[in-house]
Parts: structure tokens; C-alpha cells; sequence
């Protein structure tokens, strides 16, 4: 099962950038989009044989988060389910036979670590949310999680020290997650990687010169261990600010492909 997880800044303007040609290429089975930036009825995506799933900010022109699936999930809901969390279409959550599929749009601090203390409740609150249902089946969740977790992770450590993204108490958080019994897939295959990210800034030609960020994971519960095939970073894939990641994940023993979305 292939899967894709990108931050797209803004699904409207990506679409202008060749989206649907990268999308078709890229042939996931399950494609998660972060930052859609719209409300429903903004835009119409014409995907032949995916299931589309959004969840919307109640700010227009916020946030946002879309999920779709050649794969029939068994049930679809939007949130965490709890109210302070769950007005920025931040997560979508997909149930099927094998697993729980998360995507998720994590809160940034923003400048000045102006929203630090919400993010420690959401970091706090969304944990809670996928340990609950690590208990029932394993968890998928990926996204945009707003941190470099290791300074391998990020070209610059010591000067984005303290800045959002790169603070001691969000890394502690991200610790403390995969401390729970998940892995950060793409470093489970290359633990000393160094010089790949996901996320560069617009400014001082960034991309161009490599000073990037790595925020966009795949995390996967402990016991998926044995169906990990790959994780990847596309680097190569351009129209946003962030590029692609990809998890290539072995089919569970029993579960039928049958349960496949049908072309119409």
C-alpha cells in the first residue's frame, strides 16, 4: 500500500501548478493533503476511482485537511473530539479492517511562541486521541507535525534553537509520542540521513541552497513494524513549500484488496 502525505500551502494554488499530473504519477493508494486553505465548494478535483474526504477550517482561508483513498474505509470523522481543537479541519481519521489512517495538519507556534502554551494542549491532546485508538488497531498518522525532531532533521540547529518548530518542549513532545510505541518511519530506515527535508522557506533562496526543515512524517504504531517496506522523501516534487513523503506499507495478512474503490 503506497501512501502520500503533502502540504500543498493552499489546494487552489497548487492545482494551478500541475497537481493532478503530479497526483496521477505519483499513484498512491491513499493521498493526505495538509493546508487546503478553503471552504467546501472551492474547488472540484476530478480523481477517477478515489474517495474525497475534507475537513474545513471555520477561518476561511485556513488550514484544512483532505484524504483520498482508493480504498473504502469502514468510517470517516473529522477531529479529536475535543472542542478547542476541533474548528481549524485539522485531522481527518479513516477506519479500516487492518489499521486506523490519520492525517493531520499539527498547530504551528507561530512568531514569538505566541501559541506555545495552545500547542502543548494539542501535542497533549492529540496523543491521547491516537493512543486511544492504538488500543483498538494500529495507527497510520501523518502530516505536517510543525517540528524538526533532531538537529539532523534541520540544516541550521543552533541558529532556529527556541524558534517555533525547533523548541525544546516540541521535540520533548515528539520524543515523548514515539516514546509511546511508534516509530518515526523514515528515520527507522535511515537513522543517520542528513540533508533531507520536506520543508524550505520562501525566503534567501532556501530550497535552492538545501536549508530546509524535516516536519512532514509518517509515524506508524509499533507492531506495523513488520509490514514497513519504505519511507520516502520527495525532494524532487515541487508546487509547494513543502515536497511529498511517502510510506510504502506491506497488506496485512487477511485483508482483501477487494475493498477497493470501484472507477465509475
Amino acid at each position: 500500500m503506497k501512501c502520500i502525505s503533502w502540504n500543498v500551502n493552499g489546494l487552489r494554488a497548487v492545482m494551478k501548478k500541475d497537481f493532478l499530473q503530479t497526483f496521477a504519477s505519483l499513484d498512491a493508494d491513499i493521498f493526505c493533503i495538509q493546508e487546503t486553505k478553503m471552504q467546501e465548494g472551492q474547488a472540484e478535483l476530478d480523481l477517477p476511482g478515489y474517495e474525497q474526504y475534507f475537513s474545513y477550517a471555520e477561518k476561511k482561508g485556513y488550514s484544512g485537511t483532505a484524504v483520498f483513498t482508493r480504498r473504502h474505509p469502514l468510517r470517516v470523522t473529522c477531529g479529536i473530539g475535543v472542542e478547542e481543537h476541533d474548528h481549524e479541519g485539522r485531522v481527518i481519521t479513516l477506519e479500516f479492517e487492518d489499521l486506523f489512517f490519520i492525517t493531520v495538519y499539527t498547530p504551528n507556534s507561530q512568531d514569538g511562541l505566541r501559541r506555545l502554551d495552545y500547542r502543548m494542549r494539542w501535542e497533549d491532546d492529540f496523543l491521547a486521541y491516537v493512543k486511544a485508538l492504538d488500543r483498538v488497531k494500529p495507527v497510520v498518522w501523518c502530516g505536517d507535525l510543525n517540528v524538526a525532531h533532531e538537529e539532523i532533521d534541520i540544516k541550521n540547529p543552533k541558529t532556529n534553537r527556541q524558534h517555533a518548530g525547533f523548541t525544546d518542549e516540541e521535540r520533548a513532545k515528539m520524543t515523548a509520542a514515539l516514546d509511546s510505541g511508534f516509530i518515526d518511519t523514515f528515520r527507522y530506515f535511515y537513522p543517520d540521513q542528513a540533508g533531507v527535508y520536506s520543508w524550505w522557506s520562501y525566503r534567501f533562496h532556501a530550497r535552492e541552497n538545501n536549508a530546509g526543515w524535516r516536519i512532514d512524517y509518517f509515524i506508524v504504531s509499533e507492531r506495523l513494524r513488520g509490514r514497513l517496506e519504505d519511507a520516502k522523501i520527495l525532494t524532487d516534487i515541487y508546487g509547494s513549500d513543502h515536497c511529498p513523503v511517502e510510506l510504502d506499507l506491506k497488506e496485512a495478512d487477511g485483508v482483501s484488496a477487494d475493498t477497493e474503490v470501484s472507477n465509475p
